[in-house]
């Protein structure tokens, strides 16, 4: 347990940062699982929407923090080219 009154407060940043950052990489799984589903079925429509809500959720993530820029950007581009293989 830290000591000094800095340390502590260090603490309970660390706890909040943590679990915001288990939320956002929840909602990126969520939102991949939901894009490799609509691909998996070959559903064209669904992997619209589904790609517009995994970009979102990609470019929150990497604004805030949670993942790299260019890791979201990867991300989004193989979605797209998954996407339009089956378009």
């Amino acid at each position: 347990m830290p000591n000094l009154k800095s340390a502590k407060k260090r603490m309970r940043q660390n706890v909040v940062r943590h679990d915001r950052n288990v939320q956002v990489r929840t909602r990126v799984k969520t939102a991949r699982r939901s894009m490799m589903e609509a691909l998996e079925a070959k559903d064209a429509e669904a992997g619209q929407t589904a790609l517009r809500t995994y970009s979102s959720v990609l470019d929150k993530a990497a604004k805030l923090g949670v993942i790299k820029k260019n890791t979201a950007i990867r991300r989004k581009t193989n979605a797209a080219n998954g996407l339009r293989k089956i378009a």
